[in-house]
């Protein structure tokens, strides 16, 4: 590992964005076929629009994964892994990279510590932000992960950059954000009870000297912020993506999309595709934290040092 120990010169707010970027992209390199077959288990089910009798029954992730790469071949799994990338290099780089400034802006001058509404705020500000920035890219992603789970519906884009130009094009620069504000929703919740609770749990762990700074901790205070996240984010997370997902005029606004949800799969489809959520959440977190961790490390390690 780069340091079992913290520097003792602080990363610059520069190192945590370009740090928080890259270690969200090598999250998603590891834990992306997990994130598709969440989507497709979300879906699953939706009544669509026009009507369609043929579709594919997902059971479970292993039974979603292996059907996947039995009827669409292993490169399924990773459809949509460029707009994934690039939603982590602008999205992840916001909502985590710029988390402790944000903090310290909500922080009372001398204080000692951070209370929990000042990082509650950081979390719900720097959410939102990345949201309104990394929105189209999101909805790309969604969109390529879900096709195929209509076997007979044509494939809708050629690529990534095809995929922008025929949403902007086809539903107007709004279907590029489409379902920002339950997107905005999520993360806001996301945020709170990702990096608040990593926050807080790396903080205990290291106050009452149970752990020190280094891997195990940031492991033991990633699974943890998974867990919290997936548990609060899960229904506004299957929202979203029934509404990313929709054909124009399937529903009204995201407030339809839900009541047609909860009418049709009761509260239960609330938590449609939790253990895949669990499962690419809690491994996306171990994974981006620790790498975030050591990236920053890395990167002031790496700095030459003063004359």
């Amino acid at each position: 590992m780069v340091g079992l120990k913290p520097p003792e010169v602080p990363p610059s707010t520069a190192v945590k964005f370009i740090s928080a970027g890259m270690a969200g992209c090598i999250a998603d390199l590891c834990t992306f076929p997990l994130d598709t077959a969440k989507v497709r288990l979300q879906i699953q089910g939706e009544v669509r629009i026009p009507r369609t009798i043929s579709s594919v029954e997902y059971r479970g992730v292993l039974g979603t994964l292996s059907t996947m790469v039995r009827m669409e071949g292993p490169r399924s799994l990773y459809s949509g892994l460029a707009a994934g990338l690039q939603r982590q290099m602008s999205f992840a780089s916001i909502r985590i990279g710029l988390y402790d400034s944000v903090k310290q802006l909500y922080t009372p001058k001398g204080a000692e510590n951070t209370g929990l509404a000042a990082r509650l705020l950081a979390g719900c500000t720097t959410g939102a932000v990345a949201v309104a920035c990394a929105q189209p890219t999101d909805v790309v992603k969604v969109r390529f992960q879900a096709s195929g789970a209509l076997p007979d519906s044509p494939r809708r884009y050629s690529g990534t950059v095809d995929a922008y130009r025929t949403i902007a094009r086809e539903e107007g620069i709004r279907g590029l954000w489409r379902g920002t504000l339950p997107n905005i929703a999520r993360n806001a919740i996301i945020n709170c009870g990702e990096l608040v609770t990593y926050d807080l749990l790396k903080d205990a762990l290291l106050r009452t000297h149970l752990m020190e700074d280094n891997v195990p901790c940031h492991f033991v205070a990633a699974f943890g912020a998974g867990f919290c996240a997936t548990v609060v984010a899960s229904p506004v997370d299957v929202v979203k993506t029934r509404y990313m997902n929709a054909s124009p005029g399937q529903y009204r606004n995201a407030l339809s999309c839900l009541l047609a949800l909860l009418m049709q799969d009761g509260l239960t489809g609330l938590y449609k595709g939790f253990v895949p959520s669990f499962l690419r959440l809690g491994s996306w977190n171990v994974v981006m934290f620790v790498s975030f961790e050591q990236l920053q490390r890395a990167a002031v390690l790496a700095r030459p040092a003063p004359a």
